[in-house]
């Protein structure tokens, strides 16, 4: 399996035709998933194909350990898709899906990639807020039942899954910002137009701690899996989907990011890391999502 993982390694930075390098990683990350049956934790079943970060190793090894309801995915926020988290599943595992971006351009991006017709991929162009998802679900003509669900906003997430009712899903993927720390259970407060790079220059104030997002998931009837060694993604599964993955608390599970994405004034990566980054956002206002008070960070 290591040496799988490596060759994905070159195969993602090698300059070789797009053609010929899609190909290839399709073809090792089968390979790898075929490896998962004696994998028995998410950090050791990641690998990464078009993923950002080795999330398509998780979503392989999950799939594969519980009953799925639907082969049906939502994704939003994947910009042109070409790193995603749903494409290694829509084109391995051939699942169906609604992808949705801000932005006009990525979405015409991806009605002009081959996978958009090669697959029963439908891509949406929406500005997502607590206010319209379920509208847009629902036009849209998501199943009530779909197999994941993956909300990564570099905002609101948290408000986002708080106010979906129109589908469940088996998984769940929501991207947390680590900076908040495992205990606070604390979130951005909800503006409806969030645009992390204009609400502080650092780029480091956004989404929601993963104490939240455990709290949110208990009321939902979800249980917290894990996260990806990036630091980013955290992992829940319907109670009833459980099966024999071992729930986790958030302290269990929790992992901080390392990557250095900070920006300066002028909108410069400043590559900080460690406690400074939590000091670019101290003192900025959050919302306490067990107290339903505003606090300081």
């Amino acid at each position: 399996m290591k040496i799988l993982k490596n060759i994905l390694s070159i195969l993602n930075n090698h300059n070789i035709l797009k053609k010929e390098l899609e190909e290839l990683k399709i073809l090792t990350g089968k390979q790898l998933t075929s490896s998962l049956s004696n994998v028995d934790s998410l950090k050791k079943a990641e690998f990464k194909v078009f993923s950002q970060w080795g999330d398509d190793g998780i979503i392989q090894y999950i799939i594969n350990k519980i009953q799925i309801s639907n082969d049906f995915f939502v994704e939003f926020g994947v910009e042109n898709y070409t790193e995603a988290n749903t494409r290694f599943l829509l084109v391995n595992n051939n699942w169906s899906g609604l992808v949705m971006d801000g932005s006009g351009s990525n979405i015409e991006q991806i009605k002009k990639d081959s996978v958009y017709w090669q697959h029963e991929l439908n891509a949406k162009h929406a500005f997502i807020t607590a206010e319209n998802i379920n509208e847009i679900l629902n036009t849209e003509n998501v199943p009530d039942k779909i197999g994941l669900l993956h909300i990564d906003i570099d905002g609101n997430d948290y408000w986002i899954w708080k106010n979906i009712n129109r589908v469940k899903a088996d998984i769940v993927i929501v991207e947390y910002n680590s900076l908040f720390g495992p205990e606070r259970a604390i979130t951005i407060p909800y503006k409806k137009d969030f645009f992390r790079t204009t609400a502080h220059f650092s780029n480091l104030y956004y989404g929601c701690s993963i104490s939240s997002l455990c709290d949110l998931a208990k009321e939902k009837g979800y249980s917290f899996v894990g996260c990806n060694s990036a630091g980013n993604n955290a992992y829940f599964i319907l109670n009833e989907k459980l099966g024999n993955i071992k729930a986790l608390t958030p302290a269990e599970g929790y992992v901080r990011s390392k990557f250095k994405e900070s920006r300066d004034e002028n909108g410069m990566l400043t590559f900080i890391s460690g406690k400074p980054r939590e000091n670019k956002i101290k003192d900025l206002e959050v919302f306490n999502t067990r107290t339903n008070q505003l606090e300081r960070i």
